[in-house]
């Protein structure tokens, strides 16, 4: 269903004309133990996930609304319900409820959207990689990997007056010791004058919107892009004598302006609707560094004429993968609104760009122990015993949150501070522990199962 107020809500984009050509070759160099080259180049259209169609078709403006009231303000505080008093009184049995009339101006409806222009999202892909065996059953490689995305989903709320530039201090945990000042981009003016709703000036002005009868206007734009380069050495070695392994290091980079649009039906719109230059940094699924060793080891000791013994000491397989990657970027963000755009979850610690920091790194090692019996023809029994990070190693996760239980995330502050003779009306609290680990992945884990064949 479209909304008058917004006629891009409710339609689903289409475009049907997309070419999607590849191209790919292998030429080799030699004819004993040749240098093989290995190049493709593709381009690739995404799908529209089902949660973005699901969205709009939900936040619409029509089917659900949003009612925000400040005890603390004058005008608010006449209609707050006072306890035991309800706001709403609705029939338990009811489908629809509908606000008394003097809630009317306090209400306001998401609308979420795709852009008139929108456009598939594309991704572009190259390759190149050179191998060489070097010795019997064992070659190394050298491989390099391009990608490239244009016109990315990103979200932008549109429905934002532009912003003027205001400046807060910075504290400490304590809230003690000043730290500095900092400048944002803010939605909301500040208010001067002594007024009922503002007592002690200056104080920060409700959000007024450019179409006030919606709130915030969650545009789904072809306005994203991304950029990876990869680097891969490899040395393998194919199954001989019952042994195969490959070993593999990375060097990666990866960029972009807008990882997700859509968290779980959330979403992620960008700090600055009207700039979004600061939104270009590494990626969130960026790790510059990554080593793997796998392996496959099936021994066989005893051959012909030690039947019995080969019966119970061949057939034992042994396998792993060995993990080990630098850490990966963190965006460093903070609760409560600071430039005051009605989103919460956009706002960053003070100078901090998006994910300006990295987490710790990850190393893990998984393996696997199988044998099998074959107890009749027909029938195979299998012993399986695997492990997952054998060596229990504490890969800690750093994950900003501020959910009641535990707090490492800067706070933006609605309370007045006066320093000298300036008044301000909210200040940051910045934290000094935020890169401290909340968190970690999985222990060790063990698992056995045995398994009949027939």
């Amino acid at each position: 269903m479209t909304n008058p107020l917004w006629p891009d809500s409710g339609k689903v984009p289409l475009d049907d004309n997309n070419l999607s050509p590849r191209i790919g070759f292998a030429y080799s160099l030699g004819d004993e133990r040749p240098l093989v080259i290995r190049a493709g180049y593709g381009w690739f259209y995404t799908r529209i996930p089902q949660i973005y169609t699901s969205t709009i078709a939900t936040d619409n403006g029509f089917s659900s609304y949003n009612l925000f009231l400040s005890n603390s303000d004058f005008y608010q505080h006449q209609i707050f319900p006072q306890y035991p008093n309800v706001l709403v009184n609705c029939p338990l049995s009811s489908t629809v409820c509908v606000p008394p009339a003097n809630l009317t101006s306090y209400l306001s409806a998401d609308v979420s959207s795709f852009a008139a222009n929108y456009k598939t999202p594309k991704v572009e892909q190259a390759s190149l990689s050179v191998e060489r065996e070097v010795a019997h059953r064992l070659a190394v490689g050298a491989s390099y990997i391009y990608v490239h995305g244009v016109d990315l989903l990103r979200a932008r709320d549109v429905n934002l007056p532009p912003p003027t530039n205001v400046t807060y201090p910075v504290y400490d945990d304590s809230d003690t010791n000043l730290l500095g000042y900092y400048n944002v981009s803010s939605f909301s003016t500040w208010q001067f004058t002594q007024s009922l709703t503002c007592p002690f000036p200056p104080c920060i002005n409700p959000l007024v919107r450019p179409i006030p009868q919606l709130g915030a206007i969650n545009q789904y734009e072809s306005a994203a892009s991304s950029i990876y380069h990869g680097l891969t050495f490899s040395v393998r070695r194919r199954m001989t004598s019952g042994i195969y392994f490959r070993l593999a290091y990375t060097y990666g980079h990866a960029i972009d302006d807008g990882q997700d649009a859509l968290v779980a039906g959330r979403p992620v719109t960008v700090q600055n609707s009207f700039s979004t230059k600061a939104e270009r940094a590494s990626s969130v699924t960026d790790q510059r560094h990554r080593f793997a060793l796998s392996w496959v080891a099936e021994p066989r000791p005893f051959h012909r004429g030690h039947e019995m013994l080969g019966k119970f000491f061949n057939g034992w397989k042994l396998s792993g993968v060995v993990t080990v990657g630098s850490g990966r970027p963190i965006d460093a963000r903070i609760s409560g609104d600071a430039n005051q755009d009605g989103n919460s979850t956009n706002d960053r610690l003070p100078g901090q760009g998006r994910n300006a920091f990295v987490g710790p790194d990850y190393a893990t090692t998984d393996m696997r122990l199988s044998h099998r019996l074959v107890v009749h023809e027909h029938t195979k029994l299998e012993f399986l015993i695997e492990t997952f990070n054998l060596f229990n190693r504490d890969n800690q996760r750093v994950k900003i949150t501020d959910d009641g239980l535990q707090s490492n995330t800067g706070q933006f502050v609605q309370l007045d501070k006066h320093i000298g003779i300036n008044y301000f009306p909210a200040y940051y609290r910045k934290p000094t522990n935020f890169l401290r680990a909340t968190d970690a992945f999985a222990p060790r884990q063990i698992q056995m199962a045995l398994r009949l064949t027939f």
